[in-house]
């Protein structure tokens, strides 16, 4: 067996490769590229097997991914592939007797379901239809799935919507044409297709009679960009199919008015559950024995970032009451424990993702495993399984019993790989920020550290503006990634940031420019005091969205701080961002409305209103398929400082969005970063 063929089998079993020994290096990008990555995770019903896929890059760059299956009984057992099909599996699913699992794979030019028995053989095809399927759910009892295609509103088969599909692509015109916003939505036209749900029988390996349950719907289930089939779901009596939609109107770019809705699986009217909300809800989940309801709401109309509070309605009674009321956290997931006494929910908290068990009667919140970045895979009787990831870890999975003790590692599937890498060290510090609030945020060491030596900075911002740079590993702004390359890192999570209560949260709204700068000034001074070894007059700072924009206010409020910049993404004029944007409600929130309506304060916080003070040489990165923010507002940048003879270069990416996500433009990228960054810090 070749070399690279061995280090492929024993990274899919997650045994270490001791015979492939090599000295460490430090942490770079053609490492990151080319670690392993799983996915798909899932549990059985009776909670002793787990399945996932993995897609195994081996040395020369080529990947395969398949799914493995891993008897959780037995702390001894070696994963078992399952599949070793060209192509990709996702979507994974066990069938309600724990027998089988089902798929989504595109084995035939499109994305269908497939089906395969756990005592062998092969998986055979379960869907067929004109459409790619892109989402799933089983019912409780396997007798039912519903799936999301993307179809024409206007067709009332799947024949006739993939035949005008068909007709639209053969076109000889480009034109597009409009009566109503949203235009387009972050990487991609309006192209007057709709996420609709279908709902189908299952025998077996068999699906009949798909029906459009969202038929006339003129608004996405699930939501584009981001939301999946953890915004669908079937009672439990499988008689309805409960999901989140907007209501159709002609203000989808300003409303964050999501609703829940519930309709039969026949189809028919939808009926509205969470009308008198007109805030986002989000994220139903019903207990096993179909009392109650679980789903997420917020309370501010127009808020993306507002607290989602977590919201219990009684089926039998009709009662419905926020759980925990008093905790200042925000969830993103929810399960039911088996009982349905408890829920087990993930949330941000002071740099970590952490996992919490949610008493439903009395509201008690306790955490059951704080460190690092979590997801919940499944409850079992006696033990969570979950997907962990830190600064130094990529991603496996775990589970720790209900006591949050015993924690116990199921995967690893990158040992061989990390067994050759340095990682530098990292450790979380706090300070005094605006007002002389406690801030926290991340340092970490150059992969090559001395004792006794000077490193100089990469300091990250980070987007959202309400989001974090915490405890995980990212696949694209990786901090470690820095590290390898001599730098010493530092993160700061400035007033804005999430995990930290909501008030902390709420408080960058209408002051882009003003707390997030004092928290940002205050944390390197603080931490160059505390961290001798960073060199505080030899950085660069580097963003990318909100933290581009910050870049690009640091030149104007901040222009002695630092060696260089990298503003990736970033916001330059914010008169013409009002108006080229996407997604209204976003703008309009953080700055008190439309630009009309509240015109000083956009002005006030206006990158361009101050680049009479730019000075700081800075690289502007932006790719063209970006609508949340139009490589326009780089453009504004470069030409402005190219105009002035500030030193300054352009990196523009013509097929990628918001993020660099080719594999290929993520290491130009680093490239080009690092190589601007080692120029003015002469490190």
């Amino acid at each position: 067996m070749k070399t690279s063929a061995l280090i492929l089998a024993l990274a899919a079993a997650g045994v270490a490769n001791t015979s492939v020994a090599a000295q460490s290096e430090a942490f770079n990008v053609q490492h990151l590229v080319n670690l392993n990555k799983q996915h798909s995770a899932v549990v059985s019903h009776q909670g002793d097997t787990l399945v996932y896929a993995l897609k195994v890059i081996d040395e020369d760059g080529q990947s395969t991914s398949d799914l493995y299956q891993l008897n959780l009984n037995d702390t001894n057992a070696q994963p078992k592939r399952l599949t070793s099909v060209k192509g990709t599996e996702h979507d994974v699913a066990f069938s309600h007797d724990d027998k089988a699992i089902y798929f989504l794979a595109n084995r035939h030019g499109s994305s269908q379901l497939y089906h395969l028995s756990l005592n062998g053989g092969e998986a055979t095809q379960v869907s067929d239809l004109p459409l790619a399927v892109d989402g799933f759910k089983l019912s409780s009892d396997t007798k039912q799935v519903v799936m999301t295609m993307r179809v024409s509103p206007d067709c009332k088969t799947l024949t006739c919507s993939a035949d005008l599909i068909k007709q639209q692509a053969q076109l000889n015109t480009s034109g597009r044409h409009y009566k109503q916003l949203m235009v387009r939505h972050w990487d991609t036209w309006e192209d007057h297709a709709r996420n609709h749900l279908f709902v189908a029988s299952l025998d077996g390996n068999v699906i009949k009679d798909a029906v459009d349950i969202t038929a006339g719907l003129d608004t996405e289930t699930p939501p584009k960009p981001f939301s999946g089939m953890e915004e669908v779901t079937f009672t439990p009596d499988g008689k309805h199919v409960v999901y989140t939609a907007k209501a159709p109107s002609k203000d989808q770019a300003w409303t964050t008015n999501y609703d829940l809705w519930q309709v039969s699986v026949a189809g028919g009217e939808a009926v509205n559950l969470t009308e008198s909300n007109k805030a986002w809800d989000a994220h139903p989940a019903f207990s096993a024995d179909g009392r109650y309801l679980a789903y997420l709401a917020m309370t501010k109309p127009g808020f993306e970032a507002d607290r989602f509070r977590i919201m219990l309605r009684d089926n039998v009674t009709g009662n419905e009451k926020e759980v925990a009321p008093l905790w200042d956290r925000s969830p993103h997931s929810l399960t039911f424990s088996p009982d349905g006494r408890k829920l087990y929910v993930s949330a941000q908290d002071v740099g970590q993702v952490s996992i919490f068990e949610v008493n439903t009667q009395f509201g008690d919140v306790r955490p059951i495993y704080n460190e690092g970045s979590n997801s919940l895979i499944a409850v079992t009787n006696d033990k969570l399984i979950f997907s962990h990831k830190s600064l130094v870890e990529p991603g496996d999975i775990y589970s720790v019993n209900l006591e949050g003790e015993h924690l116990t590692r199921i995967t690893n599937v990158n040992q061989a790989k990390l067994a050759k890498i340095k990682f530098g060290e990292f450790e979380q510090f706090s300070f005094k920020g605006w007002n002389d609030e406690k801030v926290h945020g991340y340092w970490i060491k150059p992969a090559n550290y001395k004792e006794g030596e000077k490193y100089p900075i990469a300091f990250l911002v980070h987007g959202g503006p309400q989001g974090s740079f915490g405890n995980s590993f990212s696949g694209r702004w990786n901090a470690q990634l820095w590290a390898g390359a001599g730098y010493g890192v530092v993160m700061v999570d400035f007033h804005g940031s999430t995990g930290y209560g909501q008030a902390f949260t709420d408080s960058i709204t209408q002051d882009w420019g003003g707390k997030p700068l004092v928290d940002l000034q205050k944390g390197m001074d603080a931490v160059t005091k505390q961290q001798p070894w960073l060199d505080a007059g030899n950085a660069c700072a580097l963003g990318g969205s909100y933290g581009g924009y910050m870049m690009n206010w640091i030149q104007g409020k901040w222009n002695d701080g630092f060696k260089c910049l990298v503003n990736h993404a970033g916001l330059f004029d914010m008169r013409s961002m009002y108006y080229v944007t996407e997604e209204l409600w976003f703008i309009e929130h953080e700055f008190g409305g439309t630009y009309s309506e509240n015109k000083d304060l956009y002005e006030k916080f206006n990158p361009v209103n101050y680049v009479e003070n730019w000075q700081t040489p800075m690289m502007v990165i932006h790719g063209q398929q970006d609508f949340r923010v139009p490589y326009g507002q780089g453009l504004g940048a470069f030409t402005y400082m190219q105009r002035k003879g500030i030193p300054s270069e352009l990196v523009v990416f013509p097929d990628e969005n918001h993020w660099i996500l080719n594999q290929d433009n993520l290491q130009l990228w680093y490239k080009h970063v690092l190589g601007w960054m080692d120029r003015w810090t002469a490190k």
